[in-house]
C-alpha cells in the first residue's frame, strides 16, 4: 500500500512540559481527554468523547504493538511504549505512552493512558523499528526519512 498524502509528513512536536491524559471505558471508547491531548491531537473535546480511541492511530503503527498493549492489560498488567499518533489533520506526533487500568474495590472499571513526548533520537530508533516490525508481518509500508 501507498500513502500519498502529503500530510502524513507534518509532525506536531509534544512540548517538554506536557502530559497527555485519557481515560477510556473497557471497550477504547474516549470517556475523558485533557486540554493536551485535544490541542495536539487537532481534536475538539466534543470529537474524541464517545469514539474509540484508535482514532488517533497512525498507519505506521505495526498492529502487534496494539496485540502487546492488549495483551499486557489483559494480565492486568501497565503497558509502556513509544507510539506514533494520527492527528485529525493527518499530520501525525509522536508519545511514550504508559496505559493501565483503573481498578475499583479490585474490579476493572477503566483504562487510562499518560502520553509524554520522546526525545528526536527515540523518533529516529522507533520509526525504524516499526518499519522493520510491519515489513517482517507483511504489513503496509513506507519509509520516513529524517534529516
Amino acid at each position: 500500500m501507498e500513502f500519498n498524502e502529503s500530510e502524513f509528513l507534518v509532525e506536531t512536536t509534544v512540548p517538554e512540559n506536557e502530559l497527555i491524559i485519557s481515560r477510556t471505558d473497557l471497550n477504547g471508547v474516549i470517556t475523558y481527554a485533557n486540554e493536551t491531548f485535544c490541542e495536539i491531537s487537532g481534536y475538539a473535546l466534543e470529537e474524541l468523547i464517545g469514539k474509540p480511541h484508535n482514532i488517533v492511530r497512525h498507519p505506521d503503527m505495526p498492529r502487534s504493538v496494539f496485540t502487546d498493549l492488549w495483551q499486557t492489560l489483559d494480565a492486568k498488567k501497565q503497558w509502556k511504549g513509544v507510539v506514533k499518533n494520527l492527528r485529525k489533520d493527518r499530520g501525525f506526533y509522536w508519545v511514550e505512552a504508559i496505559i493501565s487500568g483503573v481498578y475499583k474495590n479490585g474490579e476493572l472499571i477503566e483504562y487510562k493512558s499518560l502520553r509524554t513526548p520522546i526525545s528526536y533520537s527515540d523518533k529516529l530508533k522507533n520509526q525504524r523499528l516499526y518499519d522493520r516490525i510491519r515489513e517482517a508481518h507483511g504489513e503496509a509500508k513506507r519509509t520516513v526519512i529524517y534529516k
